[in-house]
C-alpha cells in the first residue's frame, strides 16, 4: 500500500477522532433543543464549569477561596486532601444535576410561553453568569486535568500501520486520548438512545419533544422532564469537559468549543442525536482532509473556517440538516 494512501487514511482517522469530540458538545445542544425548543448558548460554558469543578474537587480546593481570603483576610486554598478521579466525576455529576434543577427553578420556569429569542437571550445571560461563578469558585488560572486517561501515540497503531506502509512510512500517529474519547462517546450515544427508546422517562421525554400540550394531557410533568433534560445535558457537558480538558488543559477558552458545535448542528439537525454524531464526523473529517489537500495551496489555517463555510452551504440547500425535521408553518 502506497505511503500517500496511508497518509490520507491517517488524516481521515484523526478527523474522525476530532469529530467525535465536536459531537460530544453538540449532543448537549440537541437534548435541550429537542425537548424544550431552547437553543442553549451556555452548553460550552457548562462543559468548562464541569471541568473546573472536577479539577477543584479532585485537588481538594476550597470553593470561593479567593473571595473568602479577600473578605476575611485568611489564607486558605485547599482542604488538605485529594479525591480519586471516579469519585470526583461522580460528585461533579451531582453538582451538574443540582445546577440543572436551579436553572429550571429560578430561570426557565418563569419564562414558559415566552418567544424563542427571549429564551435564547436567557441562555446567553446564563453562560456569562456561569463563567463568572466558575472564575470566583475555582480561579482563572489554567489547570491540568488528569483522570487517568492514557495519552500519547498508540504504539500498536503505529506498528501495524508501519508494517502496512513499508520502509517509506513510519506509521500513524493517533492519540490514545482520542481513541478513548471515541469509545466513551460511542457508549454515551448508545446509552442515550437506549434511554430514549426503552425507558419510561425516555419515552416521556420524546413525548414532550413532540407535543407539550399532549404530554401534559396524559399526566407527564413538564417540570420533571425539563430538569431531566438539563441534567442529561450537564452529564454530556461533563464528559465533553473531561475529554477536552484532558486534551488541552482546563482554561476559559474551553467554553469556545460551543462555537465549533454550531456547524455540527447545522449539518446534522438540531433535533437528532444521530445527526449530532454524523455531523461531527463530517466536520472532523472534512476539515482535516481540506487542510491536508487544499491548505498548502492557500496558505493553511483552513480548519478555522472550513466548518462554517460547509454549514453555510447546508443552510442554503438543506436548512433542516441531514436528519432534522422540516418545519412547515400554516398561516
Amino acid at each position: 500500500m502506497s505511503a500517500d494512501i496511508l497518509y490520507t487514511f491517517e488524516v481521515v482517522i484523526n478527523g474522525l477522532m476530532s469529530g467525535v469530540l465536536y459531537a460530544l458538545v453538540a449532543l448537549g445542544f440537541v437534548l435541550i433543543f429537542k425537548a424544550s425548543g431552547i437553543f442553549n448558548y451556555a452548553q460550552g460554558v457548562m462543559a468548562l464549569f464541569a471541568a473546573l469543578t472536577l479539577v477543584g474537587i479532585m485537588e481538594g480546593q476550597v470553593p470561593f477561596a479567593h473571595v473568602i481570603n479577600a473578605t476575611f483576610g485568611t489564607d486558605i486554598h485547599t482542604f488538605g486532601w485529594t479525591v480519586p478521579a471516579l469519585l470526583g466525576i461522580a460528585l461533579t455529576l451531582v453538582v451538574m444535576i443540582v445546577f440543572a434543577w436551579m436553572v429550571h427553578t429560578f430561570v426557565f420556569r418563569h419564562l414558559v410561553g415566552q418567544e424563542p429569542i427571549i429564551l435564547f437571550m436567557a441562555t446567553i445571560g446564563l453562560a456569562y453568569f456561569l463563567e463568572g461563578v466558575g472564575d470566583l469558585m475555582w480561579g482563572s488560572d489554567i489547570k491540568t486535568l488528569d483522570v487517568g486517561i492514557p495519552q500519547g501515540g498508540s504504539l500498536w497503531v503505529e506498528n501495524i500501520s508501519a508494517h502496512l506502509g513499508g520502509d517509506d512510512f513510519y506509521g500513524f500517529f493517533i492519540d490514545k486520548l482520542d481513541i478513548t474519547a471515541s469509545i466513551v462517546a460511542a457508549i454515551l450515544v448508545a446509552g442515550l438512545i437506549v434511554f430514549a427508546q426503552y425507558t419510561k422517562q425516555g419515552r416521556a421525554m420524546r413525548a414532550v419533544a413532540d407535543d407539550h400540550q399532549a404530554a401534559l394531557s396524559v399526566g407527564i410533568s413538564l417540570n420533571f422532564i425539563w430538569v431531566l433534560v438539563w441534567s442529561l445535558a450537564g452529564m454530556v457537558a461533563l464528559v465533553a469537559g473531561v475529554m477536552w480538558g484532558a486534551k488541552s488543559g482546563v482554561q476559559f477558552s474551553l467554553s469556545l468549543i460551543a462555537l465549533k458545535a454550531l456547524p455540527v448542528l447545522m449539518l446534522g439537525g438540531f433535533t437528532s442525536i444521530p445527526g449530532a454524531i454524523v455531523g461531527g464526523l463530517i466536520i472532523g473529517v472534512g476539515e482535516k482532509l481540506f487542510e491536508y489537500t487544499v491548505g498548502p495551496m492557500v496558505g493553511g489555517a483552513t480548519e478555522n473556517w472550513f466548518a462554517y463555510v460547509l454549514a453555510l452551504i447546508f443552510l442554503v440547500f438543506r436548512p433542516q440538516g441531514l436528519f432534522g425535521e422540516r418545519i412547515i408553518e400554516r398561516v
